[in-house]
């Protein structure tokens, strides 16, 4: 797959950058989404806040993508905060040789971020199921100790 389709298939994903009347000229584009959709096993850009031990978290680089505003009011120790809709452009900042956890506050404009991303090919990012708020909800960097059963979702 070459750059442009997968910028166009960025620009699909968020349809404030191109006019839906593109969307069906593309076919390219479409075609690229449905292969990289149908080749993606579920859950492999998820991970559960239950799933990370807590001496884990120091190992993976952990990214705040809401506003800088609900970051500054509290976020996850540790976190750098690049907004949902900047992080391909400061993709670079990303490390490649770790696990890197994208969250918001509950978890679907991150999703939109790590897709984008994995659509370049970083296939280490994840998004933080339940986001910030079901972090904190599920005991925060103590998760994995509290929950009842081991995490295999």
């Amino acid at each position: 797959m070459t750059l442009r389709p997968l910028l166009l298939a960025f620009a699909l994903t968020f349809p404030s950058v191109a006019p839906a009347a593109d969307v069906d000229k593309n076919a390219v584009v479409v075609k690229a989404i449905e292969e990289y959709v149908d080749f993606t096993e579920y859950g492999s850009s998820l991970i559960w806040p239950e799933q990370i031990p807590a001496e884990d978290w120091k190992n993976v680089f952990v990214v705040d993508a809401r506003d800088a505003a609900q970051f500054a009011k509290g976020h996850i120790p540790g976190a750098i905060n690049i907004e949902w809709r900047q992080a391909v452009a400061r993709r670079g900042e990303l490390p490649k040789d770790r696990m890197v956890v994208v969250y918001c506050n509950s978890g679907s404009l991150s999703a939109q971020a790590v897709f984008a991303l994995r659509l370049l090919g970083y296939d280490n990012v994840k998004v933080l199921q339940d986001g910030y708020e079901g972090w904190k909800a599920k005991g925060g960097f103590d998760a994995n100790k509290r929950a009842g059963k081991p995490a295999g979702h």
